[in-house]
């Protein structure tokens, strides 16, 4: 398990090095990734539990992100005939349909595909009844999307992320 810690250590990733006490011996270590994101010990973790709704989570989100995506507005939430959100960013407006949080992931992935100074989401999966996040630097996306233990659901979009630097 040290590989994994050691890699997110060196990534500025881990929040506290005595998170091995809560990784159990022989534990794959992409699951053990999820438990970490889930204790809340990992730099840029989400955990988002099933019932928040993507408009609940765009501020919380776009925090973690940082830079330019700290400055997105929902000027506007509409609920039917589906979810859909009204964004302002900078002098970008546009309208979203997003039926759940990895719809909002990709567009906010796409809206700040050329801000350097906004760190890319990746989905991990569920764990714990809940989805785990993790906003990444985009100059590490590329090392860790190389590394056994990192295996986002959307690792395809992320590829081409760090394919755009």
């Amino acid at each position: 398990m040290a590989s994994l810690l050691d890699a997110l250590d060196r990534e500025r990733l881990l929040k506290d090095p005595a998170a091995a006490a809560l990784v159990p011996k022989g534990e794959p270590p992409h699951v053990s990734l999820l438990r970490l994101c889930d204790a809340g010990l990992l730099a840029g973790g989400l955990s988002v539990g099933y019932g928040v709704r993507p408009d609940e989570l765009v501020g919380p989100l776009t925090a973690a992100m940082g830079g330019a995506a700290r400055r997105l507005k929902v000027v506007d939430v509409r609920e039917r005939p589906a979810l859909e959100l009204h964004v302002e960013a900078g002098d970008v407006t546009e309208r979203w349909e997003v039926e759940d949080v990895s719809a909002l992931v990709h567009n906010l992935n796409d809206l700040y595909r050329d801000a350097a100074d906004v760190r890319a989401v990746a989905v991990l999966g569920e764990w714990e009844d809940a989805l785990q996040l993790l906003c990444v630097e985009r100059r590490a996306l590329g090392r860790l999307l190389r590394q056994p233990f990192f295996a986002p659901l959307n690792a395809r979009g992320l590829q081409d992320l760090a394919s755009s630097r």
